[in-house]
């Protein structure tokens, strides 16, 4: 799989081979948000392919004001696939975001910041590529319903997988009676695997649109399930989970499902990440490679990973940004946030995977989830690593026991950090410690991101009574 285009006469081609009507210009705010505008394909120029197209970028939340909207969509034109789910034949484009006041990319556009990160590395002299490899885990579910009003706050998920339907009475059909129950949806087969189907129309839409799809299984969390894609380099892998959120959500929605990212949607069962496995490379050289290693893992990678780890509180505020974020990071649920190594150990916050040879030895951060903005994410965690290496850190570990045994106290005596609690936890430590993010995320985007995301995330969650606060108050 790959791309269907290399450059612009490639383009008008393949419009033309596949009768295209319409050509969709797509770009990623900073919540991973995609937004799209769609131009008749008789109106895209090879000027509007190669200089961009006008858009309003005071109507983005938190990007420009409105005496200085205007800004440029520039098409990445090899990025372009069909859209697998329109009426017409339309084409997806995936845009960077040119700011016409400063006459350079936009330094609130997640993508440009993405590929500014990997310019840095190749200025470093450290790294001429890096490759990336999520792995994003989702839920679905056949009913969701939420409130949220001055007087009343609640919400209700439904799936069939959900052991609370155990004795519901459906109507005509019966009830099964196959279901995973809490925790146990790690692998079964159908009938208790009642995604089969719908996971496999995923994956087939899913190279549909150019991922290399590898595998699809059925979570440990009831209505949770993963596909596993190829790696790709820092920019293809943010594109590919962009791609990839479109199609499962898109393919649940015409099934009469809906699908979605959060971290935590049910409580008391497992939540769903985003573990990323990262490596970098020069003169193609696999630089996190050792044969006499820990593991097989080089000086390098180990100072990677202390860098990631010094940092990692402020890089959650990119990796794990929503309030939902912290509640999958608690102790029991298979979301680490002990901030240590280990090769195989799943209870680890970095897993070394088993059998890697030369070309494959990476590392695996299990903290990050799918409310990240792919570039964001990716690219915090990169600065971080590169920042470790030029610092030499050394985390702590390898450490192979089961750390979800270990006591609050025990982590503390044994001096392993531990990820934020909160979304506060992490914005207050973005402000203490941003400086290993420039000049790639520079000043004014950090201030704008962390007030951002204080005034639409944090303030309003903390203002806001919960059912529980009910349950464990109202009679004081």
């Amino acid at each position: 799989m790959g791309k269907f285009v290399n450059n612009i006469e490639e383009f008008y081609a393949f419009c033309k081979e596949n009768d295209v009507q319409f050509v969709d210009f797509r770009f990623t705010d900073m919540k991973g948000t995609w937004h799209h505008v769609t131009y008749r394909t008789k109106a895209v120029t090879s000027e509007i392919l190669e200089n961009g197209l006008p858009f309003d970028g005071s109507s983005v939340e938190a990007w420009q004001p409105i005496n200085r909207s205007d800004m440029l969509l520039k098409p990445d034109v090899p990025t372009a696939f069909l859209d697998p789910f329109t009426a017409d034949p339309t084409i997806i484009v995936i845009c960077d975001v040119y700011d016409i006041y400063k006459n350079q990319a936009y330094e609130k556009c997640p993508r440009s910041i993405a590929k500014k990160a990997l310019q840095h590395a190749d200025s470093l002299g450290l790294a001429d590529a890096a490759y990336f490899g999520p792995e994003n885990e989702f839920f679905v579910f056949d009913d969701v319903k939420f409130v949220d009003s001055i007087n009343e706050s609640g919400y209700k998920v439904d799936t069939e997988d959900g052991e609370w339907n155990s004795d519901t009475h459906y109507g005509d059909t019966f009830n099964s009676g196959h279901r995973p129950g809490t925790k146990g949806g790690y692998f079964p087969v159908a009938p208790t695997d009642s995604m089969v189907d719908l996971r496999a129309e995923m994956m087939m839409v899913l190279e549909q649109v150019g991922l290399d799809v590898v595998l699809g299984h059925h979570e440990v969390a009831q209505g949770q399930g993963e596909i596993g894609v190829v790696y790709s380099d820092l920019i293809g892998a943010a594109d590919n989970v962009q791609k990839l959120k479109y199609v499962i959500k898109m393919v649940a929605h015409l099934n009469g499902k809906t699908a979605t990212f959060m971290p935590k949607p049910l409580y008391g069962d497992n939540g769903s990440g985003m573990h990323v496995h990262q490596s970098l490379w020069k003169n193609g050289k696999n630089l996190f490679y050792d044969e006499n290693g820990y593991s097989k893992l080089s000086e390098m990678a180990l100072h990677y990973i202390g860098g990631i780890f010094k940092h990692a509180r402020a890089v959650a505020a990119f990796t794990n940004p929503s309030t939902n974020s912290y509640k999958r990071l608690i102790p029991g649920f298979e979301a680490p946030s002990i901030l240590t190594y280990s090769s195989q150990n799943r209870s680890a916050s970095c897993r070394i995977p088993y059998g890697a040879g030369e070309k494959s030895t990476r590392i695996e951060m299990r903290f990050p989830d799918s409310s990240a903005c792919p570039y964001l994410a990716f690219s915090a965690l990169m600065m971080a690593g590169l920042d470790g290496i030029k610092n030499k850190d050394i985390p702590i570990g390898p450490m192979d026991e089961d750390l979800f045994e270990l006591t609050l106290d025990e982590i503390r005596e044994k001096g392993i950090p531990q990820m934020p609690h909160t979304l506060r936890g992490s914005l207050e430590a973005l402000i203490r410690d941003n400086e290993f993010l420039q000049p790639v995320f520079t000043s004014e985007m950090i201030q704008t991101y962390q007030h951002y995301k204080f005034s639409r995330d944090v303030w309003p969650y903390e203002a806001r009574p919960t059912p529980f606060e009910f349950k464990t108050t109202y009679q004081c």
